[in-house]
This record gives structure tokens, sequence and C-alpha cells, in this order.
């Protein structure tokens, strides 16, 4: 079993800030890449962010300069820091990793259960 547990959405004002958390637990055996999706209402999931084990980020354009990811490896935590929120920011955020479990050779992707972050203007 693996478990991806987000905090850290809620309402905020726009020109605020959050930040999300993940943690993944379970039979891991390692992950490559964690990171954040988003989907708002009526349009498909997203990428928002990933990093990789070895640091490597991509980062949507929409994004950059205002949301940070960041990762603790030893944790198995990934962080979405989001500064100067904006009203299009609202959505679910979706936590995602990529796991190779005990047992398995491959890694495989998971999901988590979705926190919402709402910015009002």
């Amino acid at each position: 079993q693996v478990q991806l547990v987000e905090s850290g959405g809620g309402l905020v004002h726009a020109g605020g800030s959050l930040r999300l958390s993940c943690a993944a637990s379970g039979s891991i055996i390692s992950i490559n890449t964690m990171g954040w999706y988003c989907q708002a209402p009526g349009k498909q999931r997203e990428l928002v962010a990933v990093i990789t084990s070895e640091g490597i980020t991509n980062v949507a354009d929409s994004v950059k300069g205002r949301f940070t990811i960041s990762t603790d490896n030893a944790k198995k935590t990934v962080y979405l820091e989001m500064n100067s929120l904006k009203p299009e920011d609202t959505a679910v955020y979706y936590c995602y990793a990529n796991i190779r479990r005990i047992g398995t050779f491959r890694h495989n992707p998971y999901w988590g259960q979705g926190t919402q972050v709402t910015v009002s203007s």
C-alpha cells in the first residue's frame, strides 16, 4: 500500500500565500519524481510543478516566479510554496509521485486525494 497525504490548502485573498505539503508513506523502495498538478472546474488536470530525486524541476510557465517546489527526500515529502496567488490559481491541487513499491521493479504513478485552493479577488 502507498498513500499520499496532502495538507495546506485553503482560502486566501489575491496576493496571499499558501504552502502545500504531501507526504508519501507505505511500502516504498524509491521515489524518482514528486510534484503537483491542479484541476479547475471544467478543465483538465494540468502540471503545476514536479521535481526529480536529483532536484531537477519542471514548473508551469503560469506559476514561474510565484511558486516554488521542493522536497525532503528523507521524509518522502514534497512542498509547494505558493506566493502572489491569483484568482486563476483556484483549483484542486493533487500531489503526484512516481513510486517503486517493495516487490516490484518499476516506478508507477500515484495520486493524492486533492486539496482545494481558493483565491478570492
